[in-house]
């Protein structure tokens, strides 16, 4: 398939384009380091937040304790500094998920989720790969708003809940998806290579999340995926102190 087939249901999904803007300010030399430290970190969490679904709705507690010791290397890294950061020998999740029997979509969301951990923790390794070559620590740097900005409209009753947070997941993996393409032709041919080669499972990750939120909602959820639309669209276009991977305008 071609990129600009690829893109095509993500460019109709998103309600504005990145604009140009941030592009200029994410190719400068001086933003490279914390452009790669914070793709790594949405990578991880990215890892995360299918993990907490994965916990919270879809598995049973032996379950949950394995996706716990599935990434804890990761997070031992990333936030306690344990670790060298050598994931080339680490087993990746070493038991069958067994869904819980009250949860009718238990089975769909485990084999989605469990290969979105399996991809985005390799898309982190890689990043990590290509920081070290470059000579780029991992240092820790704050989050930007944009996920906190789409999850504080998530209602609290479900299963309105769990469709308005696949919602969200879809909106990320879409940026996400869009933002690369972006940058690939913008960047060295070494990531404009690597940002090129994710845009397929950043794509698969979407429509996944957004398959998911149609299938786990009991109404029709039409209207919640233009309200949050709305709402991403409009974190994207304003104008941010810091700048990161989905971070908004860089302040003038």
């Amino acid at each position: 398939m071609s990129t600009e087939k690829l893109l095509a249901p993500i460019k109709k999904f998103l309600q504005c384009e990145t604009p140009q803007s941030w592009i200029d300010e994410a190719i400068e030399p001086d933003n490279l380091p914390n452009l790669l430290r914070d793709h790594a970190n949405c990578e991880l969490k990215a890892a995360q937040t299918a993990m907490l679904l994965l916990r919270r709705y879809a598995v049973d507690r032996q379950s949950s304790d394995a996706l716990l010791e599935w990434l804890k290397p990761y997070e031992d890294f990333v936030y306690r500094k344990i670790g060298n950061g050598d994931f080339s020998n680490y087993i990746s999740l070493s038991k069958k998920l067994i869904s819980k029997s009250d949860f009718e979509h238990g089975d769909d969301l485990i084999d989605k989720m469990v290969l979105l951990i399996k991809e985005e923790l390799h898309h982190f390794q890689q990043v990590w790969e290509i920081m070290q070559s470059r000579g780029v620590t991992h240092d820790n740097i704050s989050a930007s708003g944009y996920a906190r900005g789409l999850m504080k409209h998530v209602r609290t009753h479900e299963p309105a809940k769990l469709s308005d947070t696949l919602i969200c997941g879809a909106y990320i993996e879409a940026r996400s998806c869009e933002r690369f393409a972006k940058l690939a032709p913008c960047l060295d041919a070494e990531l404009g290579t690597f940002y090129s080669s994710l845009l397929r499972s950043e794509a698969r990750h979407f429509q996944d999340y957004l398959t998911l939120a149609r299938k786990v909602s009991t109404t029709n959820i039409d209207e919640r995926i233009i309200f949050f639309g709305e709402k991403e669209a409009k974190l994207i276009q304003m104008q941010d102190s810091e700048f990161r991977f989905h971070s908004g305008l860089p302040s003038v």
